[in-house]
């Protein structure tokens, strides 16, 4: 109402304008249009014409009828004012146009009224929805009482002017159906659902939904897929994907036949409700239909069905669009091939996506290399596999990094391929690159394992000489190797070297060596010893170990005097 009132008065102003003579009064005008554009209802712009930032829907505000005055000499006076106000952020009206046309604002009022629209009664439906809040139920008496002459034009109107309830106008829409004389067509029930789905409400998502089954029912011909696009889409957006679902299983129920985008937003609305099943359902009917959208949304369904695990099916999708020669962009492969590692009996198919990339693409497709060289080391353990992909890549490029190497030599050392993982080392430095304390670690486990401390220990050697610090798990893996040949004397002094090279043994470490010196090596006091640098160094031993050096102190001391 209030723009309606604003815009009474600015025509008020302008019909005075008519009959005043005085420029001096004429000049004042521009006074009273520079007050209603400073009201915070109006943006008055830098430029310096005049600009109504308003809406084509938002025609009814302005009445048709200056009380009888001829529009002509009221724009007249109105332009006048403004050429005698020059400066100003305000121009006259373009004389290329009639007057019922300013920038930013347009009003085609002969069109308005041929198409039968009666603009007063127009204007108080309007104002009836705005300011009626969600008493749908006291409007259909007081729409009756209006002797409204409804067609297509009148109702498209009021659907499309913003800032009317939505529930108001699915109020309105279904008392106009009743309506005799006025028919529903495809162009009415589209904007009523582009108009409801601006608005974020579920109820009012809902009830749209029940209103075009009703009208897919009784009206034959009216429903478009379009439309139903539509409220897949709005569906998503307030992730109600089984609603979604609904909407799309009704395509075939109204005779249409799903387009990309059914599929499309039928699978994203899944997908935000991580109904990752229905939506594989969906993504296999789409293949059928051979109905695919565009690479940047196929991209979308490859990365939503990795993040529920769906990486065979994402990887479906992408032989169809490398059938036809296009290819969804890199986040989404690089993505793809992650998820296919992550599988045994899809890093194949992770594998083979590796040979659709050249030139370029291939220069900075380092991660996914790396990605599919790691699957094969430590789901597939296929290490010759990987260490054959590792050479391909010396040889043709990515180049790879230090990742890679590790991978391949962490294979090879735990297949007890120790010769092969040295030589892996040798190659990277060969490359420019400097084995970390990873790579070091591993090869030595692998040594520690077949027993071989020699060689491990020549490794740590090498570590140490390349590296200032190592860390817990270097040390924990020798540890290790000479426990299990029961060479306790060395475990314990690598554990005081660990100290005299900064890495501080944790709780763990010194856990397992009392464990082993007590039930392997018989040796209470090492353990007791151990024991007290724990205290020292703050760490904290359970309660089962302390238990255990006590029982192999208790049964030395009764051996002891069962000998005596």
């Amino acid at each position: 109402m209030w723009r309606s009132a604003t815009f009474s008065l600015f025509k008020h102003a302008a019909k005075k304008f008519c009959t005043v003579h005085n420029a001096g009064v004429v000049r004042s005008s521009s006074s009273l249009l520079a007050l209603v554009s400073k009201s915070p209802h109006f943006s008055t712009p830098n430029k310096p014409f005049l600009v109504l930032s308003q809406n084509p829907r938002f025609f009814s505000n302005i009445s048709h009828d200056i009380d009888g005055d001829d529009d002509s000499t009221v724009e007249s006076a109105i332009s006048s004012s403004f050429e005698s106000e020059e400066g100003r952020h305000f121009s006259p009206i373009s004389d290329e146009n009639d007057g019922t046309q300013v920038e930013g604002f347009e009003v085609d009022v002969d069109k308005i009224e041929d198409s039968g629209v009666d603009v007063d009664k127009l204007e108080s439906v309007l104002s009836l929805l705005q300011s009626s809040g969600d008493a749908v139920g006291s409007l259909e008496s007081r729409f009756s009482a209006m002797d409204l002459i409804l067609n297509e034009e009148f109702v498209v109107r009021v659907l499309e002017t913003p800032f009317v309830p939505a529930d108001n106008l699915i109020g309105f829409f279904k008392w106009a159906w009743k309506v005799p004389g006025f028919s529903v067509t495809t162009r009415t029930v589209d904007a009523l659902v582009r108009a409801v789905c601006q608005s974020l409400r579920k109820k009012d998502a809902y009830a749209l939904w029940d209103l075009v089954k009703e009208i897919g029912e009784k009206e034959n011909g009216v429903l478009n897929v379009d439309i139903l696009n539509e409220l897949i889409t709005q569906f998503a957006k307030l992730g109600k994907g089984k609603a979604g679902l609904e909407v799309f299983n009704a395509f075939g129920a109204y005779g249409f036949e799903p387009n990309a985008d059914s599929y499309y937003f039928t699978i994203e609305a899944l997908c935000r409700r991580s109904i990752f099943d229905w939506a594989s359902s969906v993504c296999e009917k789409m293949l059928n239909a051979g109905s695919l959208p565009d690479v940047e949304k196929v991209g979308n369904i490859i990365s939503w069905l990795c993040k529920g695990s769906k990486a065979k099916d994402a990887y479906l999708v992408y032989l169809s669009m490398r059938e036809k020669k296009k290819y969804p962009p890199k986040r989404s492969i690089n993505f793809l091939i992650v998820s296919l590692c992550r599988e045994d009996e899809t890093i194949s198919m992770a594998v083979d996506m590796l040979d659709d990339f050249s030139g370029e693409d291939r220069k900075y497709a380092i991660k996914p290399y790396t990605s599919v060289i790691r699957g094969l080391c430590r789901r597939s353990k296929d290490v010759d596999g990987a260490k054959r992909l590792l050479l391909r890549m010396i040889e043709a490029g990515p180049p790879p990094g230090n990742a890679a190497f590790n991978f391949v030599i962490s294979g090879l050392s735990k297949a007890g391929e120790m010769e092969e993982a040295m030589k892996m080392m040798k190659l990277m430095e060969s490359r420019g690159l400097k084995p970390d304390v990873y790579s070091y670690s591993v090869i030595m486990s692998g040594y520690a394992n077949g027993g071989m401390m020699e060689e491990a220990c020549r490794v740590l050697s090498l570590a140490k000489k390349n590296h200032s610090k190592l860390s817990p798990v270097t040390y924990h893996t020798l540890i290790r190797g000479y426990c299990k040949l029961e060479e306790f004397d060395k475990a314990v002094a690598l554990l005081g070297e660990m100290k005299d090279h900064g890495v501080q043994p944790n709780t763990d470490e010194y856990s397992k060596l009392i464990q082993s010196l007590c039930l392997k090596g018989l040796d209470w006091k090492a353990a007791e010893k151990l024991l007290e640098e724990m205290k020292d160094n703050g760490l904290y031993l359970n309660g089962v170990t302390r238990s255990l050096i006590r029982a192999v102190k208790e049964l030395e001391e009764e051996q002891g005097l069962a000998t005596e």
